[in-house]
C-alpha cells in the first residue's frame, strides 16, 4: 500500500506519534501489538528507538555511568544494562516497519550514532527523531540532515543557544523540513515543569514548526499544547502499564492514546480563528436571547411606555435592548398587537 502522509502543521489536525521504546520488554510478538494497539487507537506513527548498549555508552564500572538519582525511575542501574534491556532490537526492525506500513500508520526511528542511520537508510524509513539528549551531538545532526527527510528534535534541557546550533547544523547541509518539540527531559515530568508558553515563542525564534514531547502522566497537557500550536504530539505508548517495562510508568494505555487523538483534535478545531458575533451554529440559540417586544396590545398615537406596552424579553428577534431609550415616551406609528417584535417601522 502507499505510504501515509506526512501532514504535520496548523492546518491539520495534531500529528499524534506513539513512542515504544522499551516498553516491547524484549518480545517481537508485543512489539507488533504495541503497533496494533496504536494504528487502532488513531495515531498517525510509531516511533522505536535504534541504538545497541554499546553505540550508546561504555560498559564501565565507575560511578559516572551508574544511575544515582534517587528519584529517578530506574536508580541504581548501570547505563550500559540499563540500555541492553530498552534497546530494540536491529532484526526486529523491518518487521515493525512493516506493520505499520500495513495499518497505514507511519513507522520511524530514533538513531543515537550514525551507524544507526546507516541502518535505518537501508530500510527507507520516511523521517527521522532526534532525542533530548542527542540534541548536541552535531556529527549525528549532520548525518540524518544529509538524508534529507523531515527531522523532528526534541529539546529538552538544550539552552537556545544550543538550540540554535543544533538548527543551524541541519540547515547548513540544506535540510529545512524541521519540527521541534518542547520536551521536559524528567521520567516522569511534572506538569509543572511543562511550560507550554515556550511553544510560540519557539515558533517565532526558529520558524518552524513546534509540537511537544510529553513525559507526564494522563492527557491533559499534551491537550493544553495544541491551544499554544503544538502541531505534533509524542507520547510513550503500552498496551499495559501493569505488564512494565522500562518506561511504562508513564507511557498512554490504548482507551488514553485514543482519548488523546480525540480530545487533541478537538482542541484544534477549538483553536479557530478570531471569531465574533453569531456563527452559523447560533442561530437557533436567538430564542434565547433578550430583545424588544410590545408587551402589550398598543394603538396609533400611543405612547410607548417601558414594562407596561414593551419589555425586554426572550426571544431576540426584536431589537436589541439598548435602542429602549429610542422607544421610551414616543408615540406608536401604528397599531400593534402583544408579542410583536419591535422595530423601527413603529416609531412615529
Amino acid at each position: 500500500m502507499n505510504k501515509p502522509a506526512l501532514n504535520i502543521g496548523l492546518n491539520h489536525k495534531p500529528f499524534i506519534i506513539a513512542e515504544m521504546s522499551g516498553n516491547h520488554n524484549q518480545s517481537l510478538d508485543r512489539a507488533l501489538e504495541i503497533v496494533e494497539s496504536a494504528a487502532k487507537a488513531g495515531a498517525d506513527a510509531l516511533k522505536i528507538q535504534t541504538y545497541t548498549a554499546d553505540t550508546l555508552t561504555l560498559k564501565a564500572d565507575t560511578e559516572d555511568f551508574f544511575i544515582n538519582d534517587q528519584d529517578s525511575l530506574w536508580k541504581g542501574q548501570s547505563l550500559h544494562k540499563l540500555y541492553q534491556l530498552a534497546y530494540t532490537p536491529w532484526e526486529w526492525h523491518k518487521a515493525i516497519f512493516d506493520r505499520c506500513n500495513q495499518l497505514g500508520i507511519i513507522g520511524f526511528s530514533t538513531p543515537f550514532d550514525e551507524t544507526a542511520v546507516d541502518f535505518l537508510e537501508k530500510l527507507d524509513v520516511p523521517m527521522y527523531k532526534i532525542a533530548s539528549f542527542e540534541n548536541n551531538h552535531i556529527p549525528l545532526l549532520r548525518k540524518i540532515a544529509k538524508t534529507g527527510k523531515p527531522i523532528i528534535m526534541s529539546t529538552g534541557m538544550a539552552s537556545i543557544g544550543e538550540l540554535n546550533d543544533a538548527v543551524n547544523a541541519i540547515r547548513e547541509i540544506g535540510d529545512n523540513q524541521i519540527t521541534l518539540l518542547k520536551c521536559t527531559s524528567a521520567y516522569p515530568a511534572s506538569p509543572k515543569d511543562a511550560n507550554l508558553r515556550t511553544i510560540p515563542h519557539m515558533r517565532e525564534l526558529f520558524g518552524c514548526e513546534i509540537g511537544l514531547s510529553d513525559h507526564t502522566t494522563g492527557i491533559g497537557v499534551a491537550v493544553a499544547s495544541v491551544s499554544f500550536g503544538a502541531t505534533v504530539i509524542e507520547k510513550h505508548f503500552t498496551t499495559s502499564r501493569a505488564d512494565g517495562g522500562v518506561d511504562a510508568a508513564f507511557s498512554l494505555e490504548p482507551a488514553e492514546l485514543q482519548s488523546l487523538v480525540t480530545s487533541t483534535e478537538q482542541a484544534w478545531q477549538a483553536c479557530g480563528k478570531v471569531s465574533y458575533g453569531t456563527s452559523a451554529n447560533e442561530e437557533g440559540s436567538m430564542k434565547f436571547r433578550r430583545s424588544m417586544y410590545i408587551s402589550k396590545d398598543i394603538k396609533e398615537g400611543e405612547t410607548f411606555i417601558y414594562g407596561k406596552n414593551i419589555r425586554i424579553v426572550r426571544p431576540g428577534y426584536g431589537l436589541q435592548p439598548k435602542e429602549i431609550d429610542q422607544f421610551e415616551g414616543r408615540k406608536a406609528s401604528r397599531s400593534a398587537k402583544a408579542g410583536t417584535r419591535v422595530t423601527w417601522d413603529l416609531l412615529g
